[in-house]
């Protein structure tokens, strides 16, 4: 899937999570989105743990 696919799905997603469901849904569908995101980068190879940290040796 492109990125134009991915992203017309997630608004679709998210716009019947909002009528549906309120603005309580709209929220947890956004975080799970975001959370399923990041598992699938780092499940790719994209991502790893560490880029979420900040070693206190850096400046």
């Amino acid at each position: 899937m492109n990125a134009a696919t991915v992203g017309l799905l997630t608004g679709m997603a998210l716009g019947f999570a909002g009528f549906f469901g309120g603005f309580w849904a709209f929220l947890l569908v956004a975080f799970l989105g975001l959370v399923g995101l990041i598992v699938g980068r780092m499940a790719q190879g994209d991502l790893k743990p560490s880029d979420f940290t900040r070693s206190r040796d850096r400046q």
